[in-house]
């Protein structure tokens, strides 16, 4: 899942979730730690102060480079008590979950289990179908790269009103959901374009692509994601919730504007439950795990190289022309004219970006534990690299 939040770095897919200025009193604090600006990651601190100054609670981030690996925070982890920000929090990935599901189905294809040209119908038959909508149209290629035209369920209105804000998210935050409501509320609406003539970012895409990966493994994607990535990298802090409504220590709250006509509210919404994200957002990490990831798949270690190259292999993204879209991975572009791999994600009351050089050396990951910020995580990722 990813909030509906329009960014230069593609954080959000699109669901308005909050919008307002803070209620707590607690102050957000920047960091005072001198060994927090070792050298190299001292213009990556500062970012990360102001983007606490500028009003997210808290920052959380690791960085892995030739020199080491850095950790940082910065804020507040709980704006009620002013209790710091972790540096080993665990937090929610949101759409960072795309690149485990699509490494998954690449690795299923390396396997000949499965073609990236084979059709939605092939593998879950009928599912797709109404409304103009066609699963033996779209190609699982067309699902990793949001290529198939297929409605986000996020940007329905009585869904985005109903889960994803005020009142409606709050009574409605620990419902369990399965995946075909997902689609089913997505394929009430008609096609946004013919598959595969254009890019829009559909967190639909990824619940189908879940399905799939079910559908061939024969058991849950959540087993899949787990035998496949997470115990092979000793990913120890990464897990999929489930239905679970807790994030897992070490973690901070996390804090939403849930409220369009209440600019001065924020609410604590750390539960929630996981089933709301599933396959398209639904994965718990730390940043010390995303770049761990990230640095293992970059250098060719989770695919082999014909499916890495097809993962890195990009469609323009009309919103932002300083990214491309693979499966599962955005190519972002610095000032400086560095090209960097990875994805973004939004929960409600999170905000994560995760990225590496291309050759695997170089990783940035960090989160807010707050949604309503997403324009200063260029100018983090910009200090990093710049």
């Amino acid at each position: 899942m990813a909030l509906r939040r329009s960014s230069r770095i593609g954080v959000g897919s699109l669901a308005a979730a909050a919008l307002a200025a803070t209620a707590f009193t607690a102050p957000a604090q920047a960091s005072q730690d001198p060994a927090a600006t070792a050298p190299g990651h001292g213009a990556t601190q500062r970012a990360m102060d102001a983007a606490v100054r500028a009003g997210i609670p808290g920052v959380t981030a690791q960085a892995r480079d030739g020199r080491g690996v850095w950790k940082a925070a910065s804020g507040v982890g709980n704006m009620r008590t002013g209790e710091p920000r972790g540096k080993n929090d665990r937090f929610r990935v949101g759409s960072i979950t795309k690149t485990f599901m699509a490494t998954v189905l690449l690795q299923m294809e390396a396997e000949g289990r499965l073609s990236l040209d084979d059709t939605v119908d092939d593998h879950l038959p009928g599912l797709v179908r109404g409304n103009g909508n066609d699963g033996r149209k779209i190609t699982v290629r067309r699902l990793l790269n949001h290529t198939s035209g297929l409605f986000d369920y996020l940007a329905d209105k009585k869904y985005s009103e109903t889960y994803m804000e005020g009142e409606g998210y709050l009574k409605h935050r620990y419902d369990t959901l399965p995946p075909e409501k997902h689609i089913r509320v997505a394929l009430s609406h008609r096609p946004l374009f013919k598959p595969g003539t254009k890019h829009s970012y559909s967190n639909t895409n990824y619940v189908l692509a879940g399905l799939i990966v079910e559908k061939v493994g024969k058991r849950t994607y959540e087993d899949e994601v787990r035998d496949r990535i997470i115990k092979p990298l000793g990913l120890t802090a990464t897990t999929n919730p489930g239905n679970s409504v807790h994030l897992p220590r070490p973690s901070s709250r996390g804090y939403s504007k849930l409220f369009r006509d209440q600019p001065d509210r924020i609410d604590d919404i750390t539960e929630m439950n996981g089933s709301q994200g599933w396959g398209d957002g639904d994965i718990i990490s730390s940043a010390g795990d995303l770049t761990r990831f990230y640095r293992a798949l970059l250098r060719g270690k989770l695919l082999p190289p014909r499916q890495l190259k097809a993962m890195k292999t990009t469609v323009s993204t009309p919103a932002s022309p300083d990214t491309g879209y693979g499966l599962g991975l955005q190519r972002f572009k610095t000032s400086c004219g560095a090209s960097v791999w990875g994805h973004g994600g939004g929960m409600v009351g999170w905000l994560s970006l995760a990225v590496t050089s291309e050759d695997g050396r170089h990783q940035l990951a960090f989160n807010y534990n707050g949604d309503w910020e997403s324009d200063s995580m260029l100018r983090i990722m910009e200090a990093e690299y710049c």
